[in-house]
């Protein structure tokens, strides 16, 4: 991914809240701070934008034409919980934000998980 596109990423979210991207399996994962709390909120995989989805909010995501990221793992396919947006949801700040809130809120409502322990 571009140094344009993460740029591109920040002003796209700007109407949120801040945004860092974070290099992760092949891609990046895009961590929101809200309130003093940063939570991830987002994946970027072969330069396309997925946001975390739940129960809740994925119906919506379904509705407006979204799809699950799809991996292939030992075989066969591993849908993760975070979704393509509607292609006009990238064209703005503000066409953003409400996507970026329900996957904030889906955020907030995934457990934490268990701390790794180092060896």
């Amino acid at each position: 991914m571009g140094d344009d596109f993460l740029d591109y990423l920040h002003e796209l979210f700007s109407a949120f809240a801040p945004v860092r991207a974070r290099a992760m399996f092949g891609g990046h994962g895009i961590y929101a701070a809200v309130g003093g709390e940063e939570r991830i909120v987002g994946i970027v995989i072969d330069g396309a934008l997925y946001l975390k989805a739940d129960a809740l909010s994925a119906p919506r995501f379904a509705a407006a034409g979204g799809a699950p990221f799809v991996y292939r793992g030992h075989g066969r396919p591993v849908a993760m919980s975070y979704w393509s947006l509607p292609d006009a949801a990238l064209d703005s700040p503000l066409a953003l934000r409400p996507w970026a809130q329900l996957a904030w809120e889906a955020a907030l409502r995934k457990p934490p998980g268990r701390k790794r322990q180092r060896r």
